[in-house]
């Protein structure tokens, strides 16, 4: 059996944090006194969000055999580019930027120049992209760990 190989960063009475450096870093909550030869069990809760936790252990118990450890379905790449764009955007509002600012610094001066700014789709993407970081600060970052449901 392979070691699970994992960094401890803070150890509290009743529990060890770590983390598990492998294909994707995972945060763990381990027992006391767990010696690194010692078996662990996975303890998943029978709720709405079962599924996307079994995947979660699945690319763990992967990544801890050393095997390929396949993508987190739960962001597709197009989500994963506008999540860094608007912590991009969130982070310049944060530091006084303006809308028009933060447009040119991910489009350029030139192309944000080129057309009216009032009626500009450039400045309707950068509004929607600091809203929704400032959503996800609120919170609604906790729907970026689940699946999106079909209804």
């Amino acid at each position: 059996m392979p070691s699970l190989h994992f960094t401890v960063y803070r150890v509290t009475p009743d529990a060890l944090h770590a983390v598990h450096n492998g294909a994707d870093a995972t945060q763990l909550v381990l027992p006391p006194g767990l010696r690194s030869d010692s078996s662990i069990a996975a303890l998943i809760p029978l709720d709405a969000d079962t599924p996307g936790r079994i995947e979660a252990l699945s690319r763990l118990w992967r990544s801890w055999q050393g095997l390929s450890v396949p993508s987190d379905t739960r962001l597709t790449a197009q989500r994963r580019r506008r999540l860094r764009l608007m912590l991009r955007a969130a982070d310049g509002r944060e530091n006084a930027a303006s809308y028009r600012e933060i447009a040119q610094g991910f489009y350029g001066a030139s192309r944000v120049a080129s057309e009216s700014w009032k009626t500009s789709p450039l400045r309707d993407t950068v509004i929607g992209l600091v809203e929704g970081a400032s959503a996800l600060i609120a919170g609604g970052y906790l729907q970026l760990l689940r699946h999106r449901r079909r209804s």
